[in-house]
């Protein structure tokens, strides 16, 4: 098992450990149903096993890890019914939050889709997900709505895996890209009607192509 760097010296880790194994976890280096103890992640991070016990204890909170039969601990699957009830959150708010951005007329940073493009073209799971994020939070912050980043921070988590799941089927790479500039060319031309169109059919699109990765009993709520 390999799937990171060693963490530099600190005395407490709790926060880095959770933010590498949650990106291991969102990119698929821990893929699902992969069992892992805390002495291996230890020895794996080169940190004691408190921070991964605590931050073993809060990714069990957040349903990304469950426990296993025996030692150690089982990367979570992929399940229909979450990526259902996410994507049901996504498209609420990235439909309102581009409603809103188009009413002002927002101008969403071309670079981050220029970024994201050529991001895409390569093997970097993690940066790919944090170009597609970095996208969605622009569209929050010009929907002029502070809450807007504030709720979906709450669901950031899961985001970031089903976002990796997306990702990862690579027919999806330019698609994702192409959409993401159908929706700030609405935006930035004020078409409220069309931005708002566009944002729900990308979450749909992307829950689509999830679920039918995950295989043909799949099905979202």
């Amino acid at each position: 098992m390999s799937f990171t760097a060693k963490l530099p010296t600190r005395t407490t880790y709790v926060d880095e450990v959770y933010k590498v194994l949650l990106d291991a976890i969102s990119d698929g280096s821990l893929a699902p149903g992969t069992r892992v103890t805390q002495e291996e992640l230890a020895e794996q991070l080169d940190v004691s096993r408190s921070p991964v016990i605590q931050a073993l204890r809060q990714l069990k909170i957040d349903g990304l890890v469950q426990d296993a039969p025996g030692r150690g601990v089982l990367i979570a699957p992929l399940d229909p019914q979450t990526i259902g009830h996410v994507y049901q959150i996504r498209g609420v708010l990235d439909e309102l939050a581009a409603g809103l951005a188009a009413g002002h007329r927002a101008r969403i940073d071309p670079e981050l889709i220029r970024k994201g493009r050529e991001i895409s073209q390569g093997d970097d799971v993690r940066a790919m997900i944090d170009a597609d994020m970095a996208f969605h939070r622009a569209v929050y912050q010009a929907s002029g709505n502070p809450l807007m980043e504030d709720s979906s921070r709450m669901h950031w988590v899961h985001l970031r895996r089903v976002m990796g799941g997306v990702i990862q089927l690579h027919g999806m790479r330019r698609p994702i890209w192409d959409e993401h500039q159908a929706i700030a060319d609405a935006i930035a031309a004020g078409d409220v009607a069309q931005a708002r169109a566009l944002a729900l059919q990308h979450t749909l699109h992307a829950s689509d192509n999830l679920l039918a990765r995950l295989g043909p009993d799949a099905a979202a709520p």
